[in-house]
């Protein structure tokens, strides 16, 4: 007995040989493939409508068109499919013409059993990896999409609308923002919005690594550059040549290092260590930075006319203590990734967490606040996440005033929004989102609700539950 394959494959045959037709699907059907057949053109066009097809084994002459017209139109409307052509008949030419047209192979007939079954399963694998590659992109897709930066504050709204203007160009550009903000993920999104995105994205931290090793991993060395550089090795800059490069932490560069980033900026150009021979590459950089390099330049720890060539375009990245409205919103989405990674079915979080959630300071920002969801997943053994599911340090925080800190000039109309908002949400929220009655309580006018609603961002959340 033929052993199963180890996915479900759907293959067609097409012949207008009863016989051959029915031999065909007979062995397919042994080998353990769910086969389907057609005697005519049409008839195969009737299936490859109605059901999933994965691959096509065609004989050239067809009642009512031909082979090639039927790989002609699968390649079209269909390019996924891979197609193998039959022929009793078989030419040099028709065979090239078959390849030319995107067929995976062509056999001739009569078929040996050992040929279909070697020639079927080079067409599943390379099937295989075409299907591979397009859950790749489409994890890419999601992992980097705009959908994939949450938030409903009106810095991030503003990031958001930034991020689509400047992804198709070829600027530099500059994120900042305190650890866990979630930078990387804005730089990833950037490329992947891109024109560039089918390229590569690397990222490099430049904190990880002493300045000696850094240089080497960005520009690449030649053999016997150094003490264990046993071959040549290409550096990222060469790696992310067509794509994107992200270089996190970038404060941490060496004055030395600076210099030569600028030169590649300006230039294009750079030497592996231990080479005189000029590269050559097409990057888009970007970079970012937990500390103000603004700063850094006044203290003259950092180049000046390297901050003005990163710094094209700059996007700054809000601490999540300072958009409250999104840790709801957070939350929900780390519960969902957690719970289906972890298999466990969590439908929400209870309203005395979610208040605990936001009256706490988050020095870790979003990364901390994914972190603290995935361990309250771990110990929740019900429906819902409860209190004496989160760490102690967020049930004895004392830390309910977001405005307090070093004072920094501004208006009081400007000041007084943080806490309005969070008074609004919280009043929202214990009131089931009931607009009416949260007015009455406040004792405003339902209208001056709906404005400042507006106003901070604060829509109505859709209610979602884990698959």
């Amino acid at each position: 007995m033929k052993q199963q394959p180890p996915a479900l494959i759907n293959i067609l045959v097409v012949d207008d040989d009863q016989i051959i037709l029915d031999s065909l699907v007979e062995f397919l059907s042994l080998e353990g493939y769910v086969v389907e057949s057609a005697h005519s053109f049409s008839t195969a066009m009737n299936i490859l409508e109605s059901k999933s097809i994965d691959i096509v084994l065609s004989d050239i002459n067809l009642p009512g068109g031909n082979g090639f017209e039927l790989l002609a139109t699968l390649k079209k409307k269909c390019p996924n499919i891979g197609v193998i052509m039959m022929t009793g008949y078989g030419t040099i030419e028709s065979a090239v013409e078959a390849i030319k047209l995107g067929a995976h192979d062509y056999l001739t007939k009569p078929i040996h059993d050992d040929e279909l079954t070697l020639c079927v399963k080079r067409a599943v694998a390379q099937h295989s990896i075409v299907a591979e590659n397009q859950q790749l992109k489409q994890r890419l897709d999601q992992r980097y999409g705009l959908d994939a930066v949450i938030g409903h504050d009106h810095r991030m709204l503003r990031i958001f609308d930034l991020v689509e203007t400047v992804a198709d160009s070829k600027v530099s550009i500059l994120v900042q923002g305190p650890s866990g903000t979630g930078k990387s993920l804005i730089a990833g999104v950037i490329h992947q919005q891109s024109a560039r995105r089918d390229k590569p994205f690397i990222e490099v931290s430049c904190g990880a690594l002493p300045d000696t090793l850094l240089e080497s991993e960005l520009f690449g060395h030649v053999r016997g550059a150094f003490t264990g550089a046993v071959s040549n090795k290409p550096g990222k800059f060469k790696v992310a040549d067509g794509g994107t490069l992200f270089l996190d932490e970038i404060s941490s560069a060496s004055p030395a290092l600076q210099v030569k980033l600028l030169r590649v900026l300006q230039s294009h150009q750079f030497e592996p260590v231990g080479s005189n021979k000029t590269e050559t590459v097409d990057v888009r950089l970007i970079v970012a930075s937990n500390v103000d390099l603004e700063h850094e330049v006044e203290a003259k720890r950092f180049r000046q006319d390297l901050y003005y060539r990163i710094n094209v375009v700059s996007i700054d990245i809000p601490k999540l203590c300072d958009r409250i409205i999104d840790i709801p919103l957070l939350a929900d989405q780390f519960l969902i990734g957690s719970a289906a990674e972890m298999n466990r079915r969590i439908t929400g979080i209870d309203d005395e967490v979610m208040q605990a959630l936001q009256r706490y300071s988050w020095p870790g920002n979003v990364r901390e606040l994914e972190n603290v969801i995935a361990r309250a997943v771990v110990l929740c053994q019900g429906s819902q996440l409860r209190i004496e599911h989160l760490p102690e340090k967020i049930l004895s925080s004392q830390d309910t005033d977001h405005t307090a800190g070093a004072y920094s000039p501004m208006p009081l109309k400007q000041a007084l929004e943080v806490p309005e908002k969070r008074i609004l949400e919280t009043a929202l929220r214990a009131n089931g989102w009931n607009r009416q009655v949260t007015a009455e309580q406040l004792e405003i006018n339902r209208t001056t609700l709906y404005k400042k609603m507006k106003r901070y961002g604060l829509a109505i959340p859709t209610i979602r539950t884990t698959p």
